[in-house]
């Protein structure tokens, strides 16, 4: 059978089982055996049921791996993505790509959800300042040392200090509800800060690059009026239809990340920032309605977000990290140094305790799902080119595994606690935080 390793916008290497640096595409066996059995691989790629169970399994295996070592089940699922694309060839596929695109957008919307309107309320200061300087340092930073450094052009420049601003809300997210810190002060905050960080880099992406059109102009208009009206939309719906076997509300929330997701893609912006919009607005309506709540994040966790951290971890060609290691690791210092810069003085203004306030920093440096979307942008575009991509998607793949390693592994507030089953959400008590003697 062939086994190929295939990214977006990259062509074949040559039959001597060689890697391009920056390709990302791998081909073995050697060309007299792909030649005698490209029907047989080309009917299992067709397989849909086979090619579901290989993905399925190794999203069990993640699991399993994650509950044995008490690590993110997110960052194992990246690693398990990496091993898989680059020892076994395996490669995504349409339907794959739209599993994963909505698992994001999923995972970005239960993040917004999360956020207690009455506790963004209480740490708004905090929030918004970290948030903010969270962003843009690390932008001017990183854009910095690909202008000066790596000697990138200008607008390549600004695709990496774009794609090194981010927090990864997926990554926080998925970290935050697997160790019970959801319904803490410190969780809240953190979430209301990756939005704040993540909302400044939709901005700089959307003022520096955006094509300002009608379709733009028509996606905000109905982004705006639907915003506007949905808190009394999903309450209504909730009120006359909700909680039936047939899961009428869950359709319809369902229904307007669909919708403004494809007003998103129409005006050539992101799906993920309206479900995080959608997400925040609707938080109230969450707070009091928790089975709604899990419902959906059942839905996310069981079967889509593997989907996309695993395909994440594809992005990754190890031969073209050998290559570029170097400027990999400069870029993810430069990242990870300017976050720090950044966070860690203010958690001392504000006054975090010190374990908390590192374990914020750190989450606070992590990146993944707008990073990935910024150099994705870039290089669709033609922007940036595919060697100067992959550096960037590794760097923030990296950035998503180090920093989350070393905050659950050395800060978790309240203990080692990695995995929490919906049991333990209701019953358990959230970690003490120094942010519950904020004003």
């Amino acid at each position: 059978m062939e086994f190929a390793l295939k990214y977006r916008g990259v062509s074949a290497v040559d039959d001597s089982c060689s890697a391009q640096a920056g390709a990302g595409v791998f081909v073995f066996p050697p060309a007299p055996a792909r030649a005698a059995n490209t029907q047989k691989g080309a009917s299992v790629d067709s397989n849909v049921w086979l090619v579901a169970s290989v993905w399925m399994g190794l999203a069990l295996l993640a699991s399993i791996i994650s509950i044995r070592i008490g690590i993110s089940v997110a960052l194992i699922e990246i690693a398990v993505g990496i091993l898989a694309g680059n020892l076994f060839g395996i490669h995504s596929a349409p339907w794959i790509d739209f599993l994963a695109t909505f698992g994001s957008g999923l995972l970005t919307f239960l993040a917004g959800a999360e956020i207690d309107p009455a506790s963004l309320r209480r740490h708004l200061k905090p929030a918004l300042t970290i948030g903010a300087v969270s962003f843009l340092i690390p932008f001017l930073a990183a854009g910095a040392f690909a202008y000066w450094v790596a000697h990138w052009d200008r607008q390549a420049s600004y695709i990496a200090g774009i794609a090194l601003s981010t927090t990864s809300v997926a990554v926080v997210y998925a970290v935050i509800i697997e160790t019970g810190l959801s319904r803490s002060e410190l969780g809240k905050l953190i979430l209301a800060a990756c939005f704040v960080t993540d909302f400044g880099t939709v901005l700089a992406l959307g003022i520096i690059f955006a094509n300002f059109n009608g379709w733009l102009a028509l996606f905000v208009g109905v982004t705006a009026i639907v915003l506007w009206y949905l808190p009394r939309l999903t309450r209504f719906v909730i009120r006359t239809v909700g909680h039936r076997i047939s899961e009428p509300e869950v359709k319809f929330v369902f229904l307007i990340l669909f919708l403004l997701g494809g007003l998103a893609k129409v005006a050539q912006s992101e799906a993920v920032l309206p479900a995080y919009l959608v997400g925040l607005v609707i938080a109230g309506v969450f707070v009091n309605d928790r089975i709604l709540m899990d419902r959906m994040r059942s839905i996310a966790f069981s079967i889509l977000t593997p989907f996309y951290f695993i395909k994440a971890g594809l992005y990754v060609s190890l031969p073209a990290v050998a290559t570029g290691a170097l400027l990999i690791t400069a870029f993810l210092a430069v990242k990870m140094i300017s976050k720090v810069a950044g966070v860690m003085p203010l958690t001392v203004l504000f006054r975090f305790d010190k374990k908390d306030g590192i374990y914020t920093t750190l989450l606070m440096s992590t990146g993944l799902t707008f990073g990935t979307i910024s150099a994705l942008f870039g290089l669709t575009n033609k922007i940036i080119s595919q060697g100067q991509y992959t550096i960037l998607v590794t760097t923030v793949i990296g950035s998503a595994i180090v920093p989350t390693l070393i905050a659950q592994r050395f800060f978790q507030p309240g203990g080692p606690r990695f995995e929490t089953t919906e049991e333990d959400i209701e019953t358990m008590s959230p970690p003490e935080s120094s942010l519950q003697r904020l004003p």
